[in-house]
This record gives C-alpha cells, sequence and structure tokens, in this order.
C-alpha cells in the first residue's frame, strides 16, 4: 500500500497515464493529474478517482513543453502537498514524417514534452526524494526507446533520451532508497492507437478488427494489444519493497517486439 505517499503523473487524463493514476490511487497514493481536456471532463475523472479510492486529488494543466509552468507546477504542489514521492513521466505526443520533410517546430515540441518535461521534473522533485530517502520515478519509454521505426525521428530521439535520463537517474540514487525505472510499452490498446486502427481501415478498406490484425502483425509477436492496466500493474510493483533493488532498467511490455 501506499498510503501517504502523492504521486505526479504526468498525461493522466486519458490512456496509459489516466490507468496508471487509478492503480496508484487504488493503493491509497494521492494522485496529481496532469494533461489536456475539458476542465469538466478532468473535474469528473478527478472526483470520481477520489470517491472510488478514498484518497486525495489534484489537478494542475501545465504545458510540459514550457520550462515556467513546469517550475509552477512544482511550487504549487509544494505547497499542497508536502512532497512528491512518486513521479511518474508519462507525457508525450507524437509526429511522423520523414526526416528530410520534418517539421521544426514539430521537432522541438515533441523533445520538450517527451524529453525534457522528464528531466526538470525530475530535477525539482529529486531534493525532497532525497531529504526522505524515498522516491520512484518511473518514466514511460516505449518500444521505441530501444528500437526504431522509419518516420519517427523526434519520437525515437526523444524516447532513447528517456531511457538514458532513467539510468542517469538510478546511478545518482544507488545508494538511496530512490529507484528510477523506464516502462517500455510496444503497442497498447488506447484511445490514439484506436484512431490509428480506424484510419489503417479507412484507408485500406479493412475492417476495425482486419486493421487491428495489420497493425500488430507488423511488429508484436504476440499479435495482442497490452493492457493498460498491465502497465498500471507494472507501475504499482515498481513503487513496492519487492523492487526496491531495481534500478535504471528499461523494461519492455511488447509482446516481443524487441526480442526479434
Amino acid at each position: 500500500m501506499l498510503s501517504g505517499k502523492t504521486a505526479l503523473v504526468t498525461g493522466s487524463t486519458s490512456g496509459i497515464g489516466l490507468g496508471i493514476a487509478r492503480k496508484l490511487a487504488a493503493q491509497k497514493a494521492n494522485i496529481v493529474f496532469n494533461g489536456f481536456g475539458e476542465a469538466s471532463e478532468i473535474d469528473k475523472i478527478r472526483k470520481s478517482v477520489e470517491a472510488e479510492f478514498g484518497i486525495e486529488t489534484y489537478y494542475h494543466g501545465a504545458d510540459l513543453s514550457k520550462t515556467a509552468e513546469i517550475e509552477k507546477l512544482h511550487e504549487e504542489l509544494s505547497s499542497q502537498f508536502k512532497s512528491i514521492d512518486i513521479l511518474v513521466n508519462n507525457a508525450g505526443i507524437q509526429h511522423t514524417s520523414p526526416v528530410e520533410n520534418f517539421p521544426a517546430d514539430k521537432w522541438d515540441q515533441i523533445i520538450a514534452i517527451n524529453l525534457s518535461s522528464a528531466f526538470h521534473l525530475c530535477r525539482l522533485t529529486l531534493p525532497k526524494m532525497k531529504e526522505k530517502n524515498w522516491g520512484r520515478i518511473i518514466n514511460i519509454a516505449s518500444v521505441h526507446g530501444l528500437v526504431a521505426s522509419v518516420h519517427k525521428a523526434a519520437y525515437v530521439a526523444a524516447k532513447h533520451g528517456i531511457v538514458g535520463l532513467t539510468k542517469v537517474v538510478a546511478l545518482e540514487c544507488a545508494e538511496l532508497n530512490i529507484t528510477c525505472n523506464a516502462i517500455c510499452p510496444g503497442w497498447v490498446l488506447t484511445p490514439l492507437v484506436e484512431k490509428q486502427i480506424e484510419a489503417l481501415a479507412q484507408k485500406q478498406n479493412l475492417s476495425y478488427e482486419k486493421a487491428s490484425e495489420e497493425l500488430l502483425l507488423e511488429k508484436q509477436p504476440s499479435k495482442r494489444f497490452s493492457g493498460i492496466d498491465q502497465l498500471g500493474d507494472l507501475a504499482v510493483f515498481l513503487c513496492s519493497d519487492a523492487a526496491s533493488n531495481m534500478t535504471g532498467t528499461s523494461i519492455p511490455v511488447d509482446g516481443g517486439w524487441v526480442a526479434r
């Protein structure tokens, strides 16, 4: 159980981030939500998690592409909670294009949100973790932190960077009760992936089921999507005493993708 702990999960208003937040809340951690969306819908999510799990929640809509907003987020949380005990760097965006056509502004935005925000939140939260001699940092990387795919230069660069950042933070905190690990999902059935399936189905005149098979067949040998709940359960494990000597690892949850 994580009673008395506070977890900041970025990009947690939907998808993987929300799934992880709910799993941590089920272990009685207080949850700080961050992400984009309709204010009324986010408030509904936050209040439903509070009611279901009997914990305290908070929301901050910081734009993680802006360092000043990240620092403001940390400042506000420092007054709201004693410390951030669990940091889950999950926020991310994607854009695909050949390198020679890749828009410079998209590169900058992806690097800022997918990589730099994780660095800034680590540097801001680590002092309190060190003071308490307890902390868990979980970076949601990707199989693309371990292998590459065409047309994803910025995303692959950012996720490889996240894996490297994870190792450095782990080494710097190795003698403390602070761990830093990366989870590297392959295909996960999130709203974003569902849109990709629908687009593929429309483009190739396929059923949703057939388009799902085509998407999986290309990369994921298990031919099954990983579940959001599976990633949430793994995050909970990484916060447990059983994982207290696991640090600097990058754990694929990819149906065998990187085993090829």
